[in-house]
């Protein structure tokens, strides 16, 4: 921890010395700035804003719905409450699948309107060139391969991907793509743990897994989930640190109970 706390700001460049030396890289989720300031003091390295929102802010079933103007609200507020993390924002579904010049204007977009530092895409070979693009704008770009959420009609489930020869064969031909283009770093979601192992060692680029096992070079969780605030997801993968959900109901129900019965405010809480 002491070590982590001695770099004053997390850059692409310090994942990349992180993975040189072995050290792993540690990232969560976050849509606000009150837990942006909270994990960033705790001395996470890489803060996403994900589409993730569109589910543990706004309650869709999906990722598809919410929009690039969300996300950047989502992410501006994030980075104001942030000093030391880096801070990645994904490019929402739509945004940028199929048409390189709408991905490097959106990611402008995010850049500029919401300070952050980085984007990230999901997809291999499909959106080479809209990578290509951004990344000639000078904008660093987080891959995405395994599970791609924004892809979920397509696969119809949210079971592990990769696991027959064929698709474990292009995930690793995208994630060398992916590393050859430019890209600082890969999430691999969902896949067998032995397939993240030989990308990891395949690549220059720092691997960062979410259920997929532990030889990434550093891990990803969404925070509501890992903290308990949601209660429904409960995935083999997903470590639960604390039950906040039922912290906070308690503390919601303490509060009623003293209103009703006019025991709060007291008359030292008033003035």
């Amino acid at each position: 921890m002491s070590v982590h706390k001695e770099i004053k700001r997390i850059t692409v460049q310090t994942l990349q010395d992180f993975k040189d030396k072995g050290i792993k890289i540690a990232m969560l989720t976050a849509y606000d700035y009150s837990m942006a300031r909270i994990i960033d003091a705790a001395g996470i390295d890489v803060i996403l804003v994900g589409d993730s929102a569109s589910n543990v802010m706004a309650g869709h079933e999906t990722t598809l719905p919410i929009t690039l103007d969300q996300m950047i609200y989502h992410a501006t507020s994030v980075v104001r409450g942030v000093t030391r993390a880096l801070v990645v924002v994904d490019l929402p579904f739509g945004t940028y699948q199929g048409n390189s010049r709408l991905a490097l204007e959106s990611a402008i977009r995010i850049m500029k309107e919401s300070g952050a530092h980085a984007v990230k895409l999901e997809g291999g070979a499909e959106i080479k060139e809209g990578v290509e693009r951004i990344l000639t704008a000078g904008i660093p770009v987080m891959g995405h391969l395994g599970l791609t959420p924004q892809s979920i009609y397509k696969f119809g489930s949210y079971t592990v991907r990769a696991k027959e020869e064929q698709e474990a064969q292009k995930l690793i031909d995208d994630a060398m793509l992916l590393d050859k283009l430019g890209c600082f770093a890969l999430v691999l979601e969902k896949i067998p743990a032995n397939l993240t192992e030989k990308v990891t060692k395949a690549l220059t680029i720092p691997t960062i897994g979410i259920g997929a096992g532990g030889s990434a070079d550093g891990q990803v969780l969404v925070s509501h989930d890992m903290l308990g605030i949601t209660k429904e997801f409960k995935p083999r993968f997903l470590r639960q640190y604390v039950n906040l959900s039922e912290e906070i109901e308690k503390a919601v129900a303490a509060y009623v109970t003293d209103v009703k019965r006019s025991d709060f405010p007291n008359s030292e809480e008033q003035y």
